[in-house]
Formats: structure tokens, sequence, C-alpha cells
């Protein structure tokens, strides 16, 4: 499962050889300014990349919340902590940053 959702996320959309729905655009939201819509868009790619797990059955009780953080020397980084289950006892949570303008 951690290996599933990771390679969903950390995949440019429609780079995947084997699969061209698999993957995200979070990679996308390097180019964005740290606003609060970005958060939206963080979301929203999370979630959409995710989705075929969740109808497969394989991840369930999905969770993402995020959150901005400012860092002097890294500039602006979103913060992701994606939480889910494969609906028996293990539970899978992530902890992932991107860099945004």
């Amino acid at each position: 499962l951690v290996n599933a959702c990771y390679l969903r996320l950390m995949t440019p959309l429609g780079q995947w050889f084997g699969d061209l729905t698999v993957g995200s655009r979070l990679h996308e939201l390097q180019r964005e300014k740290d606003l609060a819509r970005v958060e939206r868009l963080a979301q929203q790619y999370a979630s959409t990349a995710l989705q075929a797990l969740v109808d497969e059955g394989r991840l369930v009780d999905l969770v993402i919340t995020t959150e901005r953080v400012k860092d002097a020397s890294y500039g602006g980084r979103l913060s992701l902590r994606i939480t889910g289950s494969d609906g028996q006892d293990t539970r899978a949570v992530f902890k992932l940053f991107v860099k945004v303008a």
C-alpha cells in the first residue's frame, strides 16, 4: 500500500511506462506562488492520484490535510499529510513536502 501510494503521488501524471493514468500533478505546484489556493490544489491533485486505489478497495479512510510552511532557507513549502488504511488494521501515513515559489 505504501509503495503504491508513493508511486502515484511522486510520478508525474502520464509518465509511468505501464499505465498513463498513474501519477499526480503535484510536480506542477513547484511553479506556483505560496497562496491558499495552492493548498486546495494540492489536496485535489493528491486525492485524484489516489482515487484509483480507493476505487479498487485497496485504500479506505483517505484523509488529506495540508499546511503551508514558511522557511527562510527554503522559501515556501507545502506539507501534505495523507492518512489511509487498507480496510483492515494496516494504516499508512505519508508526510510529503512540495516546494512552492
